[in-house]
C-alpha cells in the first residue's frame, strides 16, 4: 500500500486571525477522523492519537494545490483538538500569495488539504470493530505524519466532510476493479495525457 496520501476537507469557516503586525495568518482545520473512501478499494481513518506533528511544527509549509513549486506560506503552529488537526498558517508577502490570501478572505477559496505519510496501519476486517469503535472494513492510520497543508481550489465534498481531489473520480468506472487493476488503469490514463 502506498505511503504518501492527500486528503481534502471542505472548510466552510476558515477563520481569519489578524496579528498586531498585519501578517496574513489564518486558523484552519486540516484533518479529521471522518472515514474517507479511497477510490482504490478501501476506507481510511486517520487516528489523531497517532499523529506526529513535529515535522509540521518545525518545517511545515503551505502550498497551493499541493504544488511544491507554489509555496505560499508556513505553518506557525499545529495541534490536535476534538480529534481534528488544527493549524495557524501565515501566508507570504509576494504577489501570488497575496492573490491566494485575497481569495481566501473573500470566500472564493475554502478548501484545505493535507499531504501526509502513514507509518503504521491497522486493518479492520468487514463485520469487525477496532478497539476505539471504527467499523470494518477499514484501514486505520495509527501512526502518521502530515508534511504540508494546501489551500486548494477544488474543495472536498461538504456533505460527507471529506472529499476527492481533481484526480479522483466518483468511483463508478473503477468500483469493481482490484487495487492492481486500478493502478494499471491510472497508468494508462496518464499515458493518454
Amino acid at each position: 500500500m502506498d505511503k504518501n496520501f492527500v486528503r481534502e476537507i471542505a472548510i466552510n469557516g476558515i477563520r481569519q486571525v489578524k496579528s498586531e503586525d498585519d501578517t496574513k495568518t489564518i486558523e484552519l482545520s486540516f484533518s479529521s477522523e471522518e472515514p474517507y473512501q479511497r477510490w482504490y478499494d478501501h476506507t481510511e481513518v486517520l487516528d489523531h492519537k497517532g499523529i506526529q506533528l513535529d515535522r509540521l511544527n518545525d518545517i511545515g509549509v503551505v502550498l497551493y494545490n499541493h504544488n511544491r513549486d507554489k509555496v505560499i506560506g508556513k505553518v506557525k503552529k499545529a495541534w490536535v483538538e476534538d480529534n481534528r488537526g488544527l493549524a495557524v498558517i501565515e501566508l507570504d508577502d509576494d504577489d501570488f500569495s497575496n492573490e491566494i490570501y485575497k481569495k481566501v478572505e473573500s470566500g472564493t477559496l475554502k478548501g484545505v488539504s493535507v499531504g501526509y505519510s502513514i507509518d503504521t496501519w491497522e486493518e479492520v476486517k468487514a463485520g469487525k470493530e477496532s478497539i476505539d469503535g471504527f467499523a470494518g472494513p477499514c484501514y486505520i492510520a495509527r501512526k502518521w505524519t502530515p508534511y504540508e497543508i494546501s489551500i486548494v481550489s477544488i474543495p472536498a465534498d461538504g456533505t460527507v466532510g471529506v472529499g476527492r481531489s481533481e484526480e479522483n473520480t466518483d468511483g463508478k468506472d473503477m468500483a469493481d476493479l482490484s487495487m492492481y487493476e486500478n493502478i494499471v488503469k491510472m497508468n494508462e490514463n496518464k499515458l493518454r495525457l
